[in-house]
């Protein structure tokens, strides 16, 4: 199988940090960027791994995450424009982790 992307949009950075922990102990995927958006009221995860995981992942969040996701979705095999788009967004926050040491 190969690399897919699971997506959640959920109010709150805590919500967030929440939905990720659940997702990573849930299926053997892992964060590929994130976005914080409205001032960090509104936190976009992205997760990848393969599809059967990242279907899991995004499932077992959406059931037990201590906010419900405004909205999630799983992507399939994505297009490699969806890929550059996911690229470039990891790359602000490594670069933001980065300023932060």
């Amino acid at each position: 199988m190969g690399k897919s992307y699971g997506l959640i949009d959920i109010v709150g950075v805590v919500a967030a940090m929440d939905a990720l922990d659940i997702m990573c102990k849930t299926a053997d995927v892992e964060l590929a960027t994130w976005e914080r958006k409205m001032g960090g009221r509104l936190v976009t995860l992205v997760i990848q791994g393969d599809v059967a995981a990242v279907t899991q992942a995004v499932e077992a969040a959406c059931e037990h995450a201590i906010k419900k996701p405004v909205s999630h979705g799983v992507i399939a095999n994505p297009h490699p424009e969806i890929v550059r788009m996911v690229k470039k967004s990891a790359s602000r926050f490594k670069k933001e982790e980065a300023e932060d040491k």
